[in-house]
């Protein structure tokens, strides 16, 4: 079956619903503060993924008059506030275990409750395996944080089970709340993670190092035709919002040129960069190589 967005997302809903049925249904079996935690943070998967259906369906919605540059940014918003509760579960989780570290209480029917909850893990690893290859797919950094939270889920309910699989070979009850506390600190780590990746798309920054080479190139392999002429470029710029890339950069060409000429090849430079990526949008400003003030309106000329 062939998934997009919109079906991506809707199975993570009820893949969230699910999990969150067969985690408690565990934890209440067993009395488990490890399932427990991992009950919780299925909670935050059902709202996490409600935040990036509404996401998505605002970031699907064209440039208005009020957003001419479109709604595409709304996805960092969803993976923030996913970002967000993931560390308020963890927290929650964290208080839970250490509670249960100094009031220790005996655990039972952990076989049923083992089995029960690698159920709902299993369900986890294969909604987040769909929603990483279909976020690869479409470039959305919405489905991105959710699939990568969900296979985070799965890791830390392994987790879990293993340490519960040590409480019934050994007895060991406090064994139960370090495992929790060991998933807490996880969920931290990779909500931490999600905030800052958010933020640094809210902030506009540069596309990565390896994207702008590829954009360079592009480039230079656009004007080549032209270096006899003493074509170039400069004060280049990127950055992405959502699943769309912005790409502005200064052409600087000879001043006999006609406009249709230059424009030509503003045209060309511009194809090459939009076939280069799913979803750009590439402008390009011409100026004459001969004046000098063309070099000096570029961030990149500014001393620092």
């Amino acid at each position: 079956m062939k998934f997009d967005k919109t079906k991506a997302i809707y199975l993570s809903l009820g893949a969230a619903v699910t999990t969150i049925i067969l985690k408690f249904t565990a934890y209440f079996l067993t009395g488990s503060v490890g399932l427990l935690s991992d009950a919780l943070e299925s909670i935050v998967n059902l709202v996490g993924a409600a935040a990036v259906l509404i996401a998505l369906t605002i970031a699907g919605r064209p440039a208005d008059r009020t957003h001419t540059y479109g709604h595409s940014k709304a996805e960092y918003f969803s993976s923030g506030l996913e970002g967000g509760l993931i560390l308020i579960a963890a927290l929650t989780i964290g208080w839970a275990a250490i509670n249960r570290l100094l009031h220790p209480a005996p655990v039972e029917g952990l076989g049923l409750g083992i089995a029960v909850s690698l159920a709902a893990t299993l369900v986890n690893f294969v909604v987040a395996r769909i929603l990483l290859r279909v976020s690869k797919k479409e470039d959305s950094i919405a489905l991105e944080a959710d699939g990568k939270h969900l296979m985070t889920d799965v890791v830390t309910s392994v987790g879990v089970v293993l340490g519960l699989i040590l409480v019934l070979l050994t007895g060991w009850l406090w064994l139960d709340s370090v495992v929790a506390l060991g998933v807490a600190a996880n969920i931290i780590f990779e909500g931490t993670k999600l905030v800052q990746r958010s933020t640094e798309g809210l902030m506009d920054q540069a596309l990565p190092p390896e994207e702008e080479t590829l954009i360079r190139q592009t480039i230079e392999k656009a004007i080549a035709p032209y270096q006899t002429n003493q074509v170039t470029y400069h004060g280049l710029r990127s950055r992405k919002s959502g699943s769309t890339r912005f790409i502005d950069l200064h052409l600087l060409v000879p001043g006999q040129w006609t406009v249709d000429y230059a424009h030509e090849l503003a045209e060309a430079v511009e194809r090459d960069l939009c076939a280069q990526f799913k979803d750009v949008e590439a402008l390009t400003h011409l100026e004459p190589i001969e004046d000098p003030r063309a070099f000096g309106d570029s961030w990149e000329d500014v001393k620092h």
